[in-house]
């Protein structure tokens, strides 16, 4: 078993793969968790993370800038059915497309845009950063063990706006529903930063550890 985390240069992939590993030695998951750049490993992983930090044209610039990444990336996940998880830009990229600073072709592995957020409440700032309670909308594998009110740590400007309302597992309030969990068949994505998020974000770690969709 192995994990890979793609280093395309966006990314927390040191705060990643240390809360990776320690949620890894909770559970006694056994798998190499290894941060990579090369697509031949990222193919042969049985799970894949995609880190992001920044804004969703430069994230995707930079997988594109990856010989074979992209490639890797469909061949695992969409054709071999491999669980994947976005973080943050990394969620944001598995939309149809982005509007931030022009229009963006994204995976199209969960329908929907991301959009700018619009807060009803215009004393809330934008970017929107800090914790937030979850509030969740499913029953999904992925929330295991956390309790609505269960908080995670954000720092982004724009979210998905899903096509399908079943793709969202968890929101936040912030002037209006924020997506903060995204997933559909084996592909899914935290708006937040789990590897920011203490114990939240170990629980959920652990869960696409374990998780078998």
């Amino acid at each position: 078993m192995s994990v890979a985390i793609v280093d395309y240069g966006s990314g927390n992939l040191r705060s990643a793969h240390k809360a990776f590993e320690r949620a890894a030695a909770e559970i006694g998951y056994g798998g190499a968790i290894e941060v990579t750049a090369d697509p031949d490993r990222v193919a042969a992983a049985d799970r894949i993370v995609l880190p992001g930090v920044g804004a969703f044209a430069d994230c995707l610039h930079g997988l594109q800038a990856l010989p074979g990444m992209t490639e890797a990336l469909d061949e695992a996940v969409r054709a071999r059915a491999r669980p994947f998880l976005g973080i943050c830009v990394g969620l944001q990229l598995l939309a149809s497309r982005g509007l931030e600073h022009g229009s963006w072709p994204g995976f199209g592995w969960i329908p929907g845009e991301v959009v700018a957020l619009t807060p009803d409440d215009s004393g809330l700032k934008i970017p929107h950063m800090g914790w937030n309670d979850l509030v969740f909308e499913t029953v999904h594998p992925l929330l295991r063990g956390l309790r609505p009110g269960d908080h995670a740590y954000f720092v982004h400007s724009y979210h998905l706006v899903a096509e399908e309302p079943a793709a969202i597992q968890a929101t936040v309030d912030y002037g209006g529903p924020v997506t903060a969990i995204a997933a559909r068949d084996n592909v899914a994505g935290t708006q937040f930063h789990p590897e920011k998020s203490q114990a939240t974000g170990r629980r959920l770690i652990a869960n696409f550890l374990r998780w078998a969709p």
